[in-house]
C-alpha cells in the first residue's frame, strides 16, 4: 500500500503513539475528575500534576505561572487580555503607558487580530504598529528602537510558522532593557516547542503561548506561560480549575497526551537531534534543487528551524506545486495552514520584501523531530518524481524531447482563456486570444514542444501580441504580413457550408478559416474535403463569447463545439446549436458505493481523471476499481468532449483530487448533451488507498 509523506508539520502533526495510548488510558481507565477528592479523582490529579511539573521543568518556568488550555489561540487571547486590562488600569490612574501596540510584521494573524479586538472592546484606543522585518525575516531592531519608547506592548514570535526564521530574542530583549521600556512582551512560542531550548524565567518574556498539536500531541490542548509578577486576568472564570487561572474541567486526555510528549522531550530518547534534523533539511533541499530548476529558498537556513523549508520555483504557481506534490502523496502547504485556502500572496514573504512571484508561488515543507531517515529518503524520491512529471508537461525546462501534443489546449484565468490549436505531425500550432498572463506558460510550452507558431489570432482587432512574439523568439511567426487580427496574408480559401468563401490556413490535416461578424471574428476549425468545410466537418468554432454562436447558424453541425475566449461561467465550451439544462446537486455526484454499483451495471463506463497531466504522472495511487483510469486534463476537455459526443455514448465518471474540477467537467458534458456524466464526490482525497501507480 502507498503511504503519504506528511511534510506539513508546522500546520499540525500526527499524535505520538505513546501519547495516543496515554489519552486512551485516561479516557478508558483514569477518567476521574481531578477536582474530586475520591480515589478516581486523585488518580487523575496525579496525571495533571505530573504533566504540570514536567512542563515547568522543561520550559524553565521558575516562579512564573503555567496553565493548560485549549491551545495557542486561547493563550494569545488570555495574554493580550491580561496585558491590556493592566494597561487600561494604569491609563485610568493617569500613568503614561505609551500609545503603541507593536507586533511583528510576520506574526501569525492570531496576534494582530486579537490585539485589534481587545483594544476596541476595552476602549484603550491605542494604535496598532507593525514592526518591519529585514530581508532575512529577522525583526528590524533599528525600527524597534525607534518606537520602543512609545510601546505599551510588544508582540514577537520565537520562530516563524511559514519560514521557520528564528527571532533574535536576546537582541529584542536588549533593546527593551536598554530603553528602560515598561512595555509588556508576548512571544509566540508555538513553533519553538521541541525545536529550541527554552528557559523562560531567565528572560524578560511576560507571556508565552504554546500549542500541543504542533508537536505530536492532540489538537485542543496547549499551555500559557506568564512571568512571575506580570499582570494576569483569567479569560475563563468559573470553577477555579488550574489554580483559578483557567476555569473549566480539565481536558485530561489532552493533558495526559501532552504530558507524555513533554516527558519524551525531557528524557531526550524519542526525537531527532538538531544535527540530524539539519541533515534531513539538507537532503530535501538537494532533492528540490535537482528536481525543480531555478528553485529559490525564501529564508536563510542558518537563521531558521532545521525542520522548515520555504521555496518558490520560477514559472510555477503555488497551486501547481501543491497539486503535483499532493498527487505524489507528499503533503505540503502554500503558507500558513490558516490561510492556505486563500489565493493570495504570503504576507510573511511580502514583509520580507520578496518579489510578488515568490510570495504568491511559495510552498512550505515542514517536518517534525520525529521524522526518520527512511521517510526523508522516500520524500526525496517522490520530489524527483514530481520534477519528472512537471518536465513531461512542459512546465519546467527539460533536456529531453517531449512527446508532441495534439488537439486543443485551453489555458484559463479569471473568466478568460487562451486557446492553443496544436498539430503534432507538423510540429505547428495556432494561438487564439492569448492572454498576457499566459505569455510565460505559452512560451515554455511552445519551446518545450519545439512548435512553429503559424499565427497569433484575436477575435477582436488591435490586440498587442508583441510581448508574446518577443518571448517566442525563433518559434514565432513574423510581425509583418498580418492584418489587425493577426491573420497572415495567405492565398488559400475554403468554401463554407453556406456557400461563402473564407480565407483559410492549413494546420496539419485540418483547416482553419475565419468569418467576419462586425468588428469581431469567428474562427472555424475542421477537416476540409476538396476545398469545402461542411457543417458536419466543422468541429470547433472560436468566438469572444458564447453569444457568437448566433452568427454561426448555417455553418455549424450537431457536433460543432463553440469555444469562447470569455468564459466567466467556467463552461469550457458549449454546443453551437443547442444546450441541455445544466444539472446540479446529487444527480451529478456519485459516492464510492454508487460508483461501484454503476461500474457493475455498466462495465463499459469510463473513469476520467481530469487533474492536469503532471498530477496524473506524479500520482501515487489509483482507485481500487475494476476499470482503467484515463487521463483527460480539464485543459484538454473540449477536444475529448467532441470525441465522446460523436461516438456511441457510455457512462463517464470524472475524478479529480477533491471533486471540484470533476464536477465542472460533468456539468459541461451534461450541458453538451451527454446525460450519463458524473463526478466522484470527494475525489481521490476521500478514495480508499490503492496500489501505487
Amino acid at each position: 500500500m502507498t503511504t503519504e509523506i506528511y511534510l506539513d508539520g508546522n500546520a499540525t502533526s500526527a499524535v505520538l503513539p505513546a501519547a495516543i495510548e496515554a489519552a486512551c488510558r485516561t479516557m478508558g481507565q483514569l477518567y476521574g475528575n481531578p477536582s474530586s477528592s475520591h480515589a478516581s479523582g486523585l488518580k487523575a490529579k496525579v496525571i495533571l500534576d505530573q504533566a504540570h511539573q514536567c512542563a515547568r521543568r522543561l520550559l524553565g518556568v521558575g516562579e512564573g505561572r503555567l496553565m493548560f488550555n485549549s491551545g495557542a489561540t486561547e493563550g494569545i487571547q488570555t495574554a493580550l487580555l491580561s496585558a491590556l486590562v493592566a494597561l487600561r488600569e494604569r491609563q485610568q490612574q493617569g500613568v503614561a503607558i505609551g500609545s503603541l501596540l507593536v507586533y511583528g510584521a510576520t506574526e501569525h494573524k492570531a496576534v494582530p487580530e486579537a490585539l485589534a479586538h481587545w483594544n476596541r472592546l476595552l476602549g484603550l484606543n491605542l494604535s496598532l504598529h507593525k514592526l518591519p522585518v529585514q530581508a532575512d525575516g529577522l525583526h528590524d531592531l533599528a525600527a524597534l528602537r525607534a518606537c520602543v519608547s512609545e510601546a505599551a506592548l510588544v508582540c514577537t514570535m520565537a520562530a516563524n510558522n511559514e519560514t521557520g526564521v528564528i527571532s533574535d530574542l536576546a537582541a529584542i530583549q536588549s533593546v527593551l532593557e536598554q530603553s528602560a521600556s515598561q512595555a509588556y512582551w508576548l512571544v509566540d512560542c508555538v513553533q519553538a516547542l521541541g525545536k529550541l531550548d527554552l528557559n523562560l524565567a531567565a528572560t524578560r518574556i511576560d507571556y508565552a503561548p504554546f500549542s500541543g498539536h504542533k508537536l505530536y500531541a492532540p489538537k485542543g490542548i496547549g499551555m500559557l506561560y506568564v512571568r512571575a509578577g506580570a499582570p494576569f486576568t483569567p479569560l475563563i472564570v468559573g470553577g477555579g480549575q488550574e489554580s483559578a487561572q483557567r476555569s473549566g474541567t480539565e481536558n485530561m486526555a489532552g493533558i495526559a497526551a501532552l504530558g507524555t510528549v513533554l516527558a519524551a522531550l525531557e528524557r531526550g530518547d524519542t526525537f531527532r537531534s538538531h544535527a540530524e534534523l539539519e541533515d534531513y533539511r539538507r537532503q530535501l533541499a538537494e532533492a528540490l534543487r535537482a528536481a525543480l530548476p531555478g528553485v529559490l529558498f525564501n529564508h536563510p537556513f542558518e537563521h531558521s528551524l532545521p525542520t522548515t523549508l520555504n521555496f518558490s520555483v520560477p514559472g510555477l504557481s503555488s497551486r501547481e506545486l501543491m497539486d503535483v506534490f499532493d498527487a505524489a502523496q507528499v503533503r505540503v502547504s502554500s503558507g500558513s495552514a490558516c490561510s492556505a485556502a486563500k489565493a493570495a500572496p504570503s504576507y510573511v514573504l511580502d514583509a520580507m520584501q520578496l518579489p510578488l512571484w515568490r510570495s504568491a508561488g511559495a510552498i512550505r515543507m515542514s517536518f517534525g523531530p520525529l521524522a526518520d531517515a527512511a521517510m526523508i529518503a522516500d520524500a526525496c524520491a517522490r520530489i524527483s518524481r514530481c520534477g519528472a512529471a512537471l518536465r513531461s508537461a512542459c512546465l519546467i525546462p527539460s533536456a529531453q524531447p517531449n512527446v508532441a501534443h495534439d488537439g486543443l489546449l485551453q489555458l484559463g484565468v479569471e473568466g478568460a482563456c487562451s486557446w492553443l490549436l496544436l498539430d503534432a505531425a507538423s510540429r505547428s500550432c495556432v494561438l487564439i486570444d492569448p492572454l498576457a498572463e499566459h505569455t510565460a506558460r505559452i512560451e515554455a510550452f511552445v519551446r518545450c514542444q519545439n512548435y512553429r507558431v503559424q499565427a497569433i489570432l484575436n477575435t477582436t482587432p488591435g490586440q498587442d501580441n508583441g510581448e508574446l512574439i518577443d518571448a517566442l523568439g525563433r518559434h514565432a511567426v513574423s510581425r509583418v504580413a498580418a492584418d489587425a487580427y493577426g491573420w497572415p496574408e495567405l492565398p488559400e480559401q475554403v468554401l463554407l457550408a453556406d456557400g461563402q468563401r473564407a480565407a483559410a490556413l492549413r494546420l496539419g490535416s485540418r483547416t482553419l478559416a475565419w468569418l467576419a461578424d462586425g468588428s469581431q471574428r469567428h474562427y472555424l476549425l475542421g477537416q476540409a474535403e476538396q476545398g469545402q468545410l461542411s457543417a458536419a466537418a466543422l468541429r470547433f468554432a472560436f468566438s469572444t463569447t458564447v453569444a457568437g454562436a448566433a452568427a454561426l447558424r448555417g455553418l455549424t453541425g450537431e457536433q460543432t463545439l463553440l469555444c469562447p475566449s470569455r468564459d466567466e461561467q467556467n463552461q469550457f465550451c458549449v454546443a453551437s446549436q443547442h444546450s441541455a439544462p445544466c444539472a446540479t446537486g446529487s444527480s451529478l455526484q456519485l459516492d464510492q458505493t454508487a460508483l461501484a454499483q454503476l461500474l457493475q451495471a455498466h462495465p463499459e463506463a469510463r473513469l476520467i481523471d481530469v487533474r492536469e497531466e503532471f498530477e496524473f504522472a506524479a500520482s501515487a495511487k489509483l482507485l481500487p476499481l475494476a476499470a482503467p483510469l484515463h487521463s483527460v486534463p480539464l485543459s484538454r476537455l473540449t477536444e475529448h468532449a467532441a470525441d465522446w459526443l460523436s461516438a456511441p455514448q457510455v457512462p463517464l465518471v470524472f475524478i479529480c483530487r477533491s471533486g471540484n474540477r470533476s464536477l465542472k467537467a460533468a456539468q459541461c458534458l451534461r450541458r453538451l448533451g451527454h446525460p450519463d456524466s458524473y463526478s466522484l464526490s470527494g475525489g481521490l482525497a476521500l478514495a480508499p488507498l490503492a496500489q501505487a501507480a
